[in-house]
């Protein structure tokens, strides 16, 4: 049965900075049309003025505030929405519907959480939990010890030896992760890591292995698709967000291909996602040797480009999903002749580069304040 509230509160990206929260206002924006589309109203809370999504034409209500606890716990009192979705902010909204959860307030409220479950999310999101939840199926994850404490952090180090990989657990954007060549680093990342995480993951240091992703979307009946992969040019180490990326992958096999696309079936289907995830694998150049470095279970930045190079609406698909739709009984609004069930197949090639527009740096301290001034 598909979903049968009538108000649906959307949980944004938090403020906008570079590199992070701008490129989640394309699935926000999605987000908000397919409920429209199906009559529900809806409530967005995101303090970003300068976006499509709070636009006034777009969400029927709209709170220009920060994404805390107490903020969204007194507009959820006042507004009373039956559903949130959590999968359409990144990870501010992932790490803030955890919170929610955690404490209560979803259940005192009786919110329901739409698409993926709070508890897959926390699986996906704590690292030791997600290495554990991967062994368990036999999917190949890196060497690796989730840490709460520097002492734990230097006797992980020691351990695994360096060069070594660290990573922030609940992080966004990649916040803290990098390459560890000696003790001294590691202490200094690891106090960054701490100021803004609870775990960080210390792990072998895949060096020249190369970086995939596979966008995934799965409804609630276990029907799965991989949508769209895509082939980080740096190696692994750069962040996906920093690096230049290709779609689809160039340097894969079939074989190698096939092995990841039902590697990462498995991995949604282990882990229950409803709607859309994002799955990252390293794989080893000389012998085709793979490792899973992590799963989005949300709309990731990379959703956007994944969106534009196949012409499939992944945001509307996957909220159209988190309602209780299956792949086969959404059209697809580009083509308007198939349904989402299919495999987009590219015959041609997408690529982003990350950009830096200094021309703007270079006369922020002269001209702009003239101009702004004479506009208004």
């Amino acid at each position: 049965m598909h979903y049968q509230g009538k108000k649906v509160l959307i949980v944004g990206s938090g403020g906008l900075r570079i590199g992070q929260a701008g490129e989640f206002d394309y699935s926000g924006s999605q987000a908000i049309k397919a409920l429209k589309q199906e009559g529900i109203q809806t409530v967005l809370v995101n303090p970003n003025i300068a976006t499509i999504q709070t636009d006034p034409q777009m969400a029927d209500v709209v709170y220009l505030q920060p994404l805390t606890l107490e903020i969204v716990t007194s507009i959820i009192e006042k507004e009373k929405p039956d559903a949130i979705l959590l999968g359409f902010g990144g990870q501010t909204a992932l790490n803030l519907g955890l919170l929610l959860e955690e404490t209560g307030v979803l259940a005192k409220y009786n919110v329901k959480p739409l698409g993926t479950s709070i508890d897959a999310i926390r699986e996906t999101e704590d690292r030791d939990i997600f290495k554990q939840a991967l062994l368990a199926i036999g999917v190949k994850t890196p060497k690796s010890l989730a840490i709460t404490n520097m002492l734990a952090a230097e006797q992980a180090g020691e351990q695994i030896g360096y060069p070594l990989m660290i990573r922030s657990g609940f992080s966004l954007g990649g916040l803290g992760s990098g390459k560890v060549a000696n003790i001294e680093e590691l202490r200094q990342r690891a106090t960054e890591c701490f100021t803004g995480s609870p775990q960080i993951l210390i792990e072998e240091y895949l060096f020249g292995w190369r970086e995939f992703e596979y966008e995934i979307v799965r409804d609630i009946d276990g029907n799965t698709l991989t949508i769209c992969n895509m082939e980080n040019m740096d190696p692994m180490g750069i962040h996906t967000g920093e690096s230049i990326v290709v779609a689809p992958a160039q340097t894969l096999s079939n074989a190698e291909h096939q092995l990841l696309r039902n590697i990462a079936i498995q991995v949604a289907n282990h882990f229950g996602i409803i709607g859309e995830c994002n799955i990252q694998f390293a794989v080893n150049p000389a012998n085709g040797d793979y490792r899973v470095i992590e799963v989005n279970a949300r709309l990731s930045r990379s959703s956007a480009l994944a969106s534009k190079a196949t012409g499939y609406p992944l945001a509307f698909v996957a909220t159209k999903l988190a309602l209780g739709y299956r792949l086969y009984e959404i059209n697809n609004g580009v083509t308007q002749k198939t349904c989402a069930f299919f495999e987009p197949a590219l015959d041609y090639l997408i690529v982003k580069i990350p950009r830096w527009d200094t021309q703007k740096l270079k006369s922020a301290g002269r001209g702009i304040g003239t101009e702004m001034k004479s506009v208004g």
